[in-house]
Parts: C-alpha cells; structure tokens; sequence
C-alpha cells in the first residue's frame, strides 16, 4: 500500500488532470475536421460553426496531434502518483480517465475507418447473407451508405471478425437501421463496455499477482494507446480484451478457491460448485472474447495449464484440463455459429488482413527491406517470395514460445497471467500486421504482473513513438506538406506549454518536504509547490 498524497501533490493531480483533459477536448474539437468523418449523413455538413473546422484541415491535424501529446504528456506526469510510494487512490485515477474519456464520446471516429467496415459487415449479416462469403460492395452494393465510407481496400474483403461480435453489430443495424450517426455511437456504447471490464478486472488480477492497483490501471487501463485507439478510434480490441481479462479473472478466482474443482458430496451445495461455477463462467467469457477476435483464445490456454498445475502437473492432469476446457470453448464456439447463424466460417477469413505491409511487423519489415535491397542490387523485386518466407518463421517462432510459455505456466514456474502477457506480446510483435492498438493485447495483461522499471519503460516507450508518432495522419488523407505542417505546430505549441506550466505542473519531481500533508496545511489551503518554486 502507498502512503496518500499530500496537499501540494493534491493540487498537481488536479492540474495534470485538466491539462490531459484540455488536450482530449482539442482531440475532439479537431476530429470535426481531422477525424474519419463518413462520405455521407455527416451531421456537422452546412452547420457553421461544426463544419469549420473541415475547411481548415490542417489546422484540425495540429489541433488533434497537440491533444494528444498533450494527453500523453499528462498521463506520463500522472505516473509520478501511481508507481511511487505516495499513490493517488483507485477513485482520483477513475475520475480522471472518465474525464479524459468524456470529450470523446461524441467526436467522429478518429485514426481510422474500422468501424465503417463494422456498420457494413454486421449490415450484410443482418440481411440474412454471410460476411464470410461477400465483402461491402458485392454484399450492400457501391452506393450504400456504409459502403461509402468503408476504405477502398476493404470493400471487396470479407469479414475477419468473429460471429459474436458481427451477431452484436447486426442487432445495432436492427436498432438503428441505416442511420449512420446513430449506429457509430452504438458501437462507441459497446467499446465503452469493453473498457469498464477492463477497469473491472486489471486491478483484480493486479491484486493477484502482487502489483498495485493504481500502477497496474495506470499503465494498462489509462494509457494513451486506449483512448486513443480504442475509445477514438472505436476499435472492437476493447470488448475483446475486457471479455478475456474478466473471463481470466473468474477462472483464476475458481482455481484458487478449490485445490481439485469437482463435486464433493460432504460439503454445502455453494462450496461444491462454487469454483466449479467460476471456472465455467471464466472459460465462457474468454471463448467470447475469441468470438470477438480469435488470439485472445490464448488466455485458454493458460488457464488450462494453471487447472493442470492445481492438479498436480501430471500428465493426466494436463488432458483432462486441456481437454476438459477445449471441449466447453468448442460447445461455446457452436452455440455462438448457431444462435447467430454464422457457423465457422469466420475461420476461412481470418488471414484477411495480411494484405496490409505493416511496417510495425518485423517480419514484414525485414522483407519489404529485403525486396528493396534486391531491387538496388538489379536482382528483381521478390519481396512478395521474402513476405511469405518471413511471415511463415514469425508464426513458428510464435508457437515455440507459447508452447514454452504454456509448459512454465503448467510446472508452477510463471504465473499464467504473466505468461498470458509474454504470449500476446510476442503473438503482436511477430504477427503479419501489427497495428498500433495491437501493443494493448500485451501491456494490459503484463501491467498486471510485471514490476520490473525495464518492462515499463519499454511500455511507456512503445505507448509514446507507436501511439502518437506513428499514426500522425487518420481518416481522411493528408497531403505530406499537411502533415509536416501539423506536427511543427504540434511540437512548437506543445513546447510553449510546457515553458508555460513549468512552474505549475509535476514536470519534475516536488521539491523535498512538500509533500507531506501537516495540520497547517490543512488549515491554510493546499501547498502550491509548483508556482513557488523557483
């Protein structure tokens, strides 16, 4: 437990809050101009004041690059009262990501069009056909409205998405029809969801592994890369990675409770089927989770092996929990096909989105730099060779180390939520595409293990260069001088701010002895280390 914080560290708590919520307002203001606003039923189209900002692009980019450092940059001050021995409490870092989430809510999409391809593959569902089979064009037809707005790229693909959630979206295309504004919103109220259970479950699982609950939200729950990426930019990552981090959860909870979960006649009927009941329900949510998006399906696995070490570690052990909880996802997995009417096609798609040369895959790096050199040495472009080469040695090395990872976890040596982490970290970092929401399967698990300065500073590190310098530019295209434009803007008032809030933001640790609360402090107001500080 940390020691509460004193008045003058009170005061810049309060200050970094609202300066992370100035820079998601900004966020929100510049989405109007910068944002994936779609083709059509724009709600801020000949309203003066809300379409302004659509005139002025590349001030609304300067506008949303500068909220979001700004938002990072107070999420980083934010940490000096979450990883130190004085801590803010669970509810002071509540309130402040609902008040950084807020601004967003009701901002166009940003850093991306995903969720146009959701309106339009859960739209082809809920006509009775299968997104399986048809992408948007062929399915809705070029001039629909959801295909409108879906990249071109994607038009012609069909989905990659599981059936539950594509069950979910044909329901919000039943509520809310073709009416694109409405259906968006729903699937922010979904991300939403997605969120609480991660607020839900990552500092129960931090309690589990021994790791604070305010680091461990701090790092995972409140980092940029989640409001940005997932609450902007309405990605469906968040239900997945609630639903998998609740489902852990639960089933570690019946782990724990009972050293062999099965039916003992001589006990009360709650203590019998109590953990039993738990482990189920944890097993359940995390094989919805893969009907959401199918790598999450790894938490099984490492559930599995902590039943299988609860057991005993034999090799009996190992097949009736492996097999066991293969056998309930199974069922599960047929369920969720026949209720909503998709079956398994969902496993036919899942390479869809290896079109994409994503330069954040090392595989797919190393070969697109391969096919380069090729061509300066007049050797002929084989980077299409190279790719698949590449990609097929990142998926082996992917499974030796699960495997590894799965075996430690089995023989008690790894906690299965660190070994969970580790899994889905080499799982994003070696995966054909890699985008930068992706790092979230990772740091969220692990900032409910890992207590090591290193892995944080990596976490803090990849969140700042992944989350904000890499996808400068969403939505709509930018020329290039609009985004060189923007971020000198960007890095210019960005510095102003900082010269400006010196004195009155923790840029710096609190001078020594300010921090400590005293009865005349109480008397005569909060501390203001910051403004008297030379």
């Amino acid at each position: 437990m940390g020691t509460p914080l004193g008045d003058a560290e009170l005061v810049a708590l309060r200050r970094t809050r609202l300066f992370g919520a100035t820079g998601t307002v900004l966020m929100a203001i510049g989405a109007l101009g910068a944002g994936a606003r779609p083709v059509v039923q724009d709600p801020t189209f000949g309203v003066r004041l809300l379409n302004l900002p659509s005139r002025i692009q590349t001030v609304s980019l300067t506008m949303t690059t500068t909220g979001a450092v700004m938002m990072a940059l107070a999420w980083l001050m934010l940490g000096r009262f979450a990883l130190g021995e004085r801590r803010m409490t669970r509810s002071q870092l509540d309130r402040t990501l609902v008040l950084w989430i807020l601004p967003l809510l009701v901002a166009p999409p940003m850093y991306s069009k995903d969720v146009y391809s959701y309106l339009a593959q859960s739209q082809i569902a809920h006509n009775g056909q299968d997104p399986y089979r048809v992408g948007p064009a062929p399915g809705l037809g070029l001039d629909h409205v959801f295909t409108l707005s879906v990249p071109s790229l994607w038009r012609e693909t069909p989905a990659p998405y599981g059936p539950l959630f594509l069950w979910i979206g044909s329901g919000i295309s039943e509520l809310t029809g073709e009416n694109i504004v409405a259906a968006v919103l729903c699937h922010r109220l979904l991300v939403l969801l997605g969120v609480a259970l991660i607020v839900w479950a990552t500092p129960r699982l931090a309690r589990r592994c021994g790791v604070a609950e305010v680091s461990a939200l701090w790092l995972g729950a409140a980092n940029p890369l989640l409001v940005m990426h997932l609450v902007a930019g309405i990605h469906n990552e968040a239900l997945m990675l609630g639903l998998m981090l609740a489902g852990v959860e639960f089933a570690l909870r019946g782990i724990d409770s009972s050293r062999r979960l099965l039916p003992r006649p001589l006990l009360p009927l709650g203590a019998r089927w109590g953990p039993a009941a738990m482990l189920v329900l944890g097993a359940v949510l995390i094989t919805m989770s893969s009907q959401v998006k199918l790598p999450s399906l790894l938490a099984l696995g490492f559930v599995a092996m902590a039943l299988g070490h609860r057991w005993g570690s034999t090799v009996k052990a190992f097949f009736l929990a492996s097999g066991g909880l293969g056998l309930l996802s199974l069922g599960v997995m047929a369920v969720i096909g026949w209720a909503s009417g998709l079956g398994f096609g969902w496993l036919s798609t899942l390479g869809t989105a290896n079109v994409v040369r994503s330069w954040m895959s090392p595989p797919t790096l190393l070969a697109l730099g391969t096919g380069q050199v090729g061509i300066l040495l007049g050797l002929g472009d084989h980077t299409t060779a190279v790719l698949s080469l590449t990609r097929s040695i990142g998926v082996l090395i992917i499974m030796v180390v699960v495997t590894w990872l799965l075996l430690a976890v089995f023989r008690g040596r790894l906690h299965p939520v660190g070994g969970l982490g580790v899994a889905l970290g080499a799982t994003v970092l070696l995966f054909p595409v890699v985008q930068p929401w992706y790092l979230l399967w990772a740091i969220i698990p692990l900032a409910a293990w890992a207590t090591r300065p290193g892995f944080r500073i990596a976490a803090i590190g990849g969140t700042l260069v992944v989350g904000i310098f890499g996808p400068t530019a969403n939505g709509d295209r930018f020329a290039l001088f609009q985004i060189i434009d923007a971020t000198l803007a960007s890095t210019v008032i960005v510095l102003l701010l900082i010269a400006i809030t010196y004195h009155r933001l923790p840029w710096r640790a609190l001078p020594h002895g300010a921090t400590s609360s005293t009865p005349a402090n109480s008397r005569n107001g909060p501390t203001d280390a910051y403004a008297e500080s030379p």
